[in-house]
């Protein structure tokens, strides 16, 4: 008489897979990557007794892909994550609208075959309202390359501080602002970047005053642009600002990505700098 049937052993192999999704960024001082610290480097050894981290080895608690990942990750019985995006928004910016396309490469999953919808329903009921997802799709490789070399147009909305009172003719003028500016890398990254000047073309699509001495503003602006300094200027390094457009100096309060207009996202877009005409709706 035979025993009991054996089950077969679990099997060993470990897979990588690719899982393209989009984000939505719903609170601020949220980075899209892990953020370490600039002095230790969150290195193991050298985050202990690190005076700008506390040895905490990061500047923030979470990011976009910690809170992706931290879930992702064990449910795959995986061995480690990248996160790939399409670009990134600063730390301070909300990434609202369809969101912003990722692609999650998971490494050595020994578990690839999962419910994905039911992961990212628990990936955003642990975010406690920071992150949406859209569904998760299974892709190649391929698709990383795609995002990080195409380039999108992107509209942005931002509260902005003025310095003084707008004369009501520079505040049309300032409105109906379509072409050209010419950006110096800005004082806040020229230490990682080269300076060099960058012709983006932008346009404003509303500019419209929200009590004393504030406006609220929306752009579109090709990929590239630095819209916070093109709002004040960056010390002359933008030109025009919407500083000089107005005559007084500008502050970015708050900035939020509208919309990435990756194909098939209906919305405005910018013709090329170096275009015969100025930039129109397509």
């Amino acid at each position: 008489m035979s025993g009991p049937a054996v089950p077969p052993p679990a099997s060993t192999a470990r897979t990588d897979l690719w899982l393209e999704s989009r984000y939505r960024k719903l609170r601020r001082g949220l980075p899209q990557t892990v953020f370490y610290c600039p002095a230790c480097k969150g290195h193991r050894r050298r985050r202990q007794g690190c005076e700008q981290c506390g040895g905490f080895g990061k500047l923030t608690r979470e990011s976009v892909q910690e809170l992706i990942g931290r879930r992702l990750l064990p449910a795959m019985r995986a061995r480690q994550g990248r996160f790939h995006g399409a670009g990134r928004e600063d730390v301070d910016v909300l990434m609202l609208g369809r969101g912003r396309p990722f692609v999650f490469e998971v490494i050595g999953a020994k578990q690839p075959d999962v419910d994905l919808e039911a992961l990212r329903a628990d990936i955003e009921a642990r975010a406690e309202g920071q992150i949406e997802l859209a569904p998760f799709v299974r892709v190649g490789r391929q698709r990383i390359a795609y995002w990080k070399e195409a380039h999108f147009d992107k509209i942005y909305r931002a509260d902005v501080a003025a310095g003084g009172a707008v004369a009501p003719e520079r505040l049309r003028a300032a409105a109906a602002f379509a072409g050209a500016i010419v950006q110096r890398t800005p004082q806040r990254v020229a230490h990682r970047r080269a300076d060099l000047g960058r012709e983006r073309a932008l346009r404003v699509l509303e500019l419209q005053p929200r009590g004393e001495l504030a406006l609220e503003l929306r752009v579109v602006c090709q990929h590239g642009t630095y819209v916070k300094e093109w709002i004040s200027g960056d010390g002359g390094r933008t030109e025009p600002s919407l500083a000089a457009l107005l005559g007084v100096p500008c502050r970015c309060v708050a900035l939020d990505v509208e919309e990435i207009l990756t194909d098939g996202v209906a919305g405005p877009r910018v013709s090329p700098p170096d275009a015969a005409l100025p930039p129109a709706e397509t």
